[in-house]
Protein backbone atom coordinates (compact mmCIF):
# COMPACT_ATOMS: atom_id res chain seq x y z
CA UNK A 1 0.00 0.00 0.00
CA UNK A 2 1.23 3.29 -0.89
CA UNK A 3 1.80 5.89 2.02
CA UNK A 4 1.07 9.54 1.50
CA UNK A 5 1.94 12.50 4.16
CA UNK A 6 0.39 15.54 3.90
CA UNK A 7 0.71 18.81 5.66
CA UNK A 8 -1.23 21.69 7.08
CA UNK A 9 -0.33 24.53 4.99
CA UNK A 10 0.21 28.31 5.94
CA UNK A 11 -2.99 29.46 3.62
CA UNK A 12 -0.90 32.87 2.81
CA UNK A 13 2.42 31.35 1.71
CA UNK A 14 2.06 27.83 1.91
CA UNK A 15 4.91 27.39 4.61
CA UNK A 16 4.53 24.26 6.30
CA UNK A 17 6.43 25.35 9.50
CA UNK A 18 4.76 26.84 12.28
CA UNK A 19 6.24 27.62 16.06
CA UNK A 20 3.81 27.66 19.24
CA UNK A 21 2.88 31.57 20.52
CA UNK A 22 1.38 32.20 23.86
CA UNK A 23 -0.31 34.55 25.54
CA UNK A 24 -1.35 34.78 29.13
CA UNK A 25 -3.85 36.53 30.52
CA UNK A 26 -6.00 36.83 34.16
CA UNK A 27 -9.54 37.87 33.69
CA UNK A 28 -11.25 38.85 36.68
CA UNK A 29 -14.63 38.75 37.66
CA UNK A 30 -17.50 39.13 40.39
CA UNK A 31 -19.90 36.26 41.78
CA UNK A 32 -23.02 36.58 43.39
CA UNK A 33 -22.16 35.48 46.92
CA UNK A 34 -18.76 38.09 47.66
CA UNK A 35 -18.37 41.79 47.18
CA UNK A 36 -14.48 40.50 45.88
CA UNK A 37 -13.41 39.68 42.80
CA UNK A 38 -12.17 36.42 41.60
CA UNK A 39 -9.82 35.57 38.73
CA UNK A 40 -9.17 32.84 36.27
CA UNK A 41 -5.80 32.44 34.58
CA UNK A 42 -6.06 31.88 30.58
CA UNK A 43 -3.76 30.81 27.97
CA UNK A 44 -4.23 31.62 24.50
CA UNK A 45 -2.40 28.76 22.51
CA UNK A 46 -1.59 29.74 18.69
CA UNK A 47 0.74 28.85 16.11
CA UNK A 48 2.51 31.51 13.62
CA UNK A 49 4.25 30.63 10.39
CA UNK A 50 7.60 30.94 9.89
CA UNK A 51 7.41 32.13 6.84
CA UNK A 52 5.12 35.18 7.02
CA UNK A 53 4.37 35.43 10.44
CA UNK A 54 0.47 34.45 10.11
CA UNK A 55 -1.14 33.14 13.39
CA UNK A 56 -3.69 30.20 13.30
CA UNK A 57 -5.61 29.27 16.02
CA UNK A 58 -5.65 25.45 16.93
CA UNK A 59 -9.41 24.90 16.24
CA UNK A 60 -8.35 25.93 12.60
CA UNK A 61 -5.30 23.97 12.76
CA UNK A 62 -7.49 20.63 13.56
CA UNK A 63 -10.16 22.01 10.85
CA UNK A 64 -7.59 21.91 8.43
CA UNK A 65 -6.65 18.31 8.74
CA UNK A 66 -9.94 17.02 9.46
CA UNK A 67 -10.65 18.56 6.02
CA UNK A 68 -7.32 16.81 4.59
CA UNK A 69 -8.83 13.49 5.88
CA UNK A 70 -12.44 14.39 4.51
CA UNK A 71 -10.41 14.71 1.11
CA UNK A 72 -8.49 11.30 1.17
CA UNK A 73 -11.33 9.30 2.94
CA UNK A 74 -14.24 10.06 1.61
CA UNK A 75 -17.41 8.73 2.65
Amino acid sequence: MEEVQDYFLCDSCGNNEFMPVYSFSLRFHGVNFSDRLIYDELVCEEYQCTRCRKTFSKKSIENGLAEMIRKRRPN
